[in-house]
């Protein structure tokens, strides 16, 4: 790879083309999802990251345009995948567990991390570490990228569609049969009619709310569907309370990545070898332990997020990750030219210490809550489009940060954690002041925080009248569970309300 791993210009952008394909691969996740279904847009991307994982396997005898456009096309992949696999999972997953897939999700993001740092580190010895190291030391991580990729789209090959996708697209008795045979129930079952209504009426509601906006785009074609992406998230910048959620949701997701984050999972090994280890072996070894250290500190996260809130769990990692910036900054300025000299290891090995405290303060804080925070703030009828334009925040700064690191550490040095500490600081103060607790707000209560009084309630009103226009109420009625007049907004978010406390409650009396 010659210059492109030793110039650090050139190291950002043989990362960073990663991110800026993710980018892309954000915005039309949606769009694909919607003309393919669920099921075909995430094989349709598997096809793609193969293709990109063969393209950078190549390297080796196309030289660096390989992996370079490997990378692109992988980022693309993935970057929609991060998307529809959420979505699908939420969709035909039981409303009673659906919480805990997010939370199995994020464990498994931070398990995925922590496997690829330890097969770095095994693969760095073959060939030996020293000159004699052969390709394959690296060619070997590239290739087994494919193993979980073709493992995804084999499995998903077997996989029924979306209930949801197939009833908003008019094919109910399809997806009747793909309920009763998810939840292993007759399609009669009571359970079985209950969510099914329940799908119905979140699809009602929202071609009822398009309907509402923008007419011209109701029908169900591949070129409306792709106008609607960007009408809808253009609309969320039109009034003031709207923006405001903008902002919330887009700086939110900017200061998750300018905590600097991914400069430290995506150049730990130059880092740790500029704060004194001894080799590259040591570096990739520490590197190992961050892994193990996100991991173990994401349980917790996803245990008592919802007894602590998002704020002060999120401001206590600020102030920790911002901490830790300031002591590594402090020990790298009084050590680095020690370092250079091969002595004062302590004192590297001290500031290790730190990095691996600081991804314990992002494991349990801005990794889980940050995507939780984005996804409570928005009223119904705009809650997608506000997810994707978090997401795509998201990966643009991803993209900046994996770009911007490799010459910040070479040119800056210590500065460069300086940096980042003064920016998660500057997350912390924007969270204080800005962002509301968002634990246990109901729609309407977030659209008084946020100056918009009516939206959700008159969400709420459609969501009524569509319940008793589609027979939700009356089946609910005969079941004998609960009393739906009070019910919010029938989105599954309310303690009390939607198709996950109801089917529960059901389920309790059965």
């Amino acid at each position: 790879m010659g210059d492109w791993v030793e110039n650090s210009t050139k190291k950002g952008w043989l990362t960073a083309i990663f991110e800026l394909g993710a980018w892309f691969g954000c915005l039309y996740s949606g769009f694909l999802a919607e003309i393919l279904s669920r099921k075909y847009a995430i094989l349709v991307n598997v096809a793609i990251f193969v293709v990109g994982v063969v393209i950078q396997c190549v390297t080796a005898v196309g030289g660096s345009s390989c992996i370079i456009a490997g990378r692109f096309i992988t980022g693309l992949a993935i970057g929609a995948i991060s998307v529809n696999v959420p979505n699908y999972n939420a969709e035909v997953a039981p409303p009673e567990v659906r919480g805990s897939l997010v939370a199995l999700q994020q464990l498994a993001i931070t398990a995925g991390i922590m496997v690829s740092f330890w097969i770095d580190y095994g693969t760095n010895h073959i060939g030996g570490t020293g000159p004699t190291q052969s390709d394959a030391a690296w060619l070997v991580p590239l290739c087994l990228q494919l193993i979980p990729g073709i493992a995804l789209g084999i499995g998903m090959v077997f996989m029924p569609f979306s209930p949801r996708w197939l009833v908003h697209h008019g094919r109910e008795a399809e997806a009747r049969k793909v309920l009763s045979s998810l939840r292993d129930l007759d399609q009669e079952h009571p359970l079985i009619e209950l969510e099914f209504l329940e799908i119905k009426a979140q699809s009602v509601f929202e071609k009822r709310s398009t309907a509402e906006k923008w007419p011209h785009l109701v029908a169900l074609t591949p070129m409306n569907t792709f106008k609607l992406q960007f009408v809808a998230i253009g609309s969320l910048f039109t009034t003031k309370a709207m923006f405001r959620r903008v902002i919330v949701a887009v700086l939110t997701m900017f200061f998750q990545q300018f905590t600097g984050i991914n400069g430290v999972l995506y150049y730990a090994p130059s880092i740790f070898e500029a704060l004194g280890t001894s080799s590259n072996t040591t570096s990739l070894l520490a590197t190992g332990i961050v892994g193990v250290a996100m991991f173990l500190a994401t349980i917790p996260a996803v245990l008592y997020i919802d007894k602590l809130g998002r704020k002060p769990v999120m401001l206590a990692g600020a102030l920790g990750m911002g901490t830790c910036h300031m002591i590594i900054a402090v020990i790298f300025a009084k050590n680095e030219q020690a370092w250079a000299a091969g002595q004062h290891k302590a004192a590297g090995w001290a500031a290790v210490a730190m990095v691996w405290l600081f991804v314990v303060h992002f494991g349990y804080s801005w990794g889980p809550c940050a995507w939780v925070l984005i996804s409570e703030v928005w009223p119904l009828s705009n809650r997608a489009y506000g997810i994707s334009l978090g997401a795509s925040s998201n990966w643009m700064s991803n993209f900046i940060v994996g770009q911007i690191a490799p010459d910040m550490l070479e040119h800056i040095t210590y500065g460069t954690f300086i940096f980042f500490g003064m920016m998660t600081f500057g997350g912390a103060v924007f969270l204080w002041f800005y962002v509301p607790e968002t634990k246990r707000l109901t729609l309407e209560e977030m659209d008084i925080v946020f100056g918009s009084v009516g939206v959700a309630r008159a969400d709420s009103q459609r969501m009524r009248d569509i319940n008793r226009e589609i027979g939700l109420d009356d089946t609910l009625r005969d079941l004998g569970v609960g009393d739906d007049n009070n019910r919010s907004d029938s989105s599954g978010d309310e303690k009390l309300g939607g198709s996950k406390g109801k089917i529960e409650e059901l389920e309790r009396k059965n």
